[in-house]
C-alpha cells in the first residue's frame, strides 16, 4: 500500500464479464484505491481492458501480475477451475485477496485458502453480493440476538435464468443488459471441467454461502438429487441439509425458468418468530409468535443485488477502515455442501461431514 496516499493498489486476474461490471468499476469508484493492473488470457484482449479502465498494466500471465511492482490486493475473479490456483499463488507472495464464487472446486481447498490467509495475516473476502443488503444485515442480526428463538428450519428457493448457459447454447447470455462491457463466455459455464459444475456451482453457490452467512453454522449431513435435463451439467437441484445446530434445510434451485422470472426466497422457522425474506423483491418480513410483525422498508432496485458491495468492502477492509462482510468461512460451508451434494446424487445416498 502506497503509504504516502493511504492507497490501496489492486490488480484483477481475470478480467472478464463479471469483473469488467463489478469489480474494476467499484475499484474505480472507491476514493482510496487504484486499479494498478489487469490480466486475461490473451495479452490484446488485457491491453484493451487496461486502456479502457485505465490500468497500470496489463498481463496475460496471472503470476506475473501477483509479482509485479506495487501491488497490495488481488481480485480473482477468473474461471472457477483457476480460482484455488490462483488465489493460493496470491496468498503466499502476500497479497490480499478477493474470491469469486464459487470459492474452489472441493471444500478441502477451501479450507486450505483460508487457513493460508489466516496463516499470513492476510484478508481473504468471499464476493457474494447478497451478504451486503439491509436486509440480509438486519436478518443476521435478528438470528444472533436470538428474536427467533432456536432456528428449527430453512427454506431455500432460488432460480436465474441461465440453463441455456448452462448448456452451452444461450447466443445471449447476458439476455440483453445494457452497459455490457464483455459478454460471458460460454464455455466457462458449460464445460463442467471449467465451471465444476452447471446450477449446483453457478447459483446454489450463493445460497450455501447464505446459509452460513444468516446462521453461522456448518453444514453436518447433505442428501441431494439432482436433474441434468440431457446437458453435461446439472439444471435442478433439490438438497436437504441438517446444520451443526441441528437446523433442517431445504433447498431447491434451477436456471430453468422465463428470463422474465427469478425467485430468491429464504423462510427461516424459529421457536419464537419466522423471517421472510425474498431477495430479488427486496423484501422482508418478521413474524414473532408474541408481538407485533415487522415489515421492513423495501430495498430499491439498486439495492437489491450490490454487485459492487464485495469490492468496496474488500478495499475498506484491507485499509482497516472495516470489518469482513463475507469471510471465507461462508465459503467452506458452501463448499462443504456442494461437494457433499455431488458425491449425494451421484451415489443416491446422504453424506455426513
Amino acid at each position: 500500500m502506497d503509504s504516502s496516499t493511504n492507497q490501496l493498489n489492486v490488480g484483477v486476474i481475470g478480467a472478464g464479464y463479471w469483473a469488467t461490471s463489478a469489480h474494476i468499476p467499484g475499484i474505480i469508484q472507491h476514493e482510496s484505491a487504484h486499479l494498478r493492473a489487469v490480466q486475461s488470457r490473451t495479452k490484446r484482449k488485457a491491453m484493451q481492458v487496461a486502456k479502457d479502465f485505465g490500468a497500470d498494466f496489463a498481463f496475460d500471465n496471472y503470476q506475473e501480475l501477483v509479482l509485479s511492482e506495487g501491488l497490495d490486493a488481488v481480485v480473482v475473479s477468473s474461471t472457477p477451475n483457476m480460482h484455488f490456483e490462483q488465489a493460493k499463488f496470491s496468498l503466499e507472495h502476500g497479497k490480499h485477496v478477493l474470491i469469486e464464487k464459487p470459492m474452489t472446486f472441493t471444500a478441502g481447498q477451501a479450507q486450505e485458502l483460508c487457513d493460508l490467509s489466516s496463516k499470513r495475516g492476510l484478508q481473504f473476502v468471499l464476493s457474494c453480493p447478497w451478504h451486503y443488503t439491509r436486509h440480509g444485515i438486519e436478518a443476521g442480526r435478528l438470528i444472533r440476538r436470538g428474536a427467533l428463538g432456536d432456528i428449527k428450519m430453512i427454506s431455500i428457493l432460488m432460480t436465474n435464468p441461465v440453463d441455456k448457459l448452462l448448456k452451452g447454447i444461450d447466443t445471449s447470455p447476458t439476455h440483453g443488459l445494457n452497459g455490457v462491457y464483455i459478454e460471458p463466455c460460454i464455455g466457462s459455464y458449460s464445460d463442467p471441467t471449467i465451471a465444476g459444475g452447471g446450477q449446483i456451482y453457478t447459483q446454489v453457490s450463493h445460497a450455501a454461502a447464505y446459509i452460513s452467512f444468516l446462521t453461522g453454522s456448518q453444514p453436518k449431513e447433505v442428501y441431494a438429487k439432482f436433474d441434468f435435463d440431457h446437458s453435461k451439467n446439472d439444471i435442478y437441484n433439490t438438497l436437504t441439509i441438517t446444520l451443526d445446530n441441528g437446523t433442517l434445510v431445504s433447498l431447491a434451485s434451477t436456471g430453468a425458468t422465463p428470463l422474465t422470472i427469478r425467485n430468491y426466497e429464504v423462510r427461516v422457522y424459529g421457536t419464537k418468530g419466522i423471517l421472510l425474506l425474498d431477495l430479488w423483491k427486496g423484501t422482508m418480513d418478521y413474524y414473532p409468535f408474541e408481538g407485533i410483525p415487522t415489515s421492513y422498508e423495501p430495498l430499491s432496485e439498486d439495492e437489491i443485488y450490490p454487485e459492487k458491495a464485495p469490492v468496496l468492502n474488500f478495499i475498506d477492509v484491507c485499509l482497516g477502515l472495516a470489518p469482513n462482510g463475507s469471510p471465507c468461512e461462508h465459503g467452506i460451508a458452501a463448499m462443504r455442501i456442494i461437494e457433499a451434494a455431488c458425491f449425494s446424487n451421484k451415489n443416491a445416498k446422504s453424506v455426513k461431514l
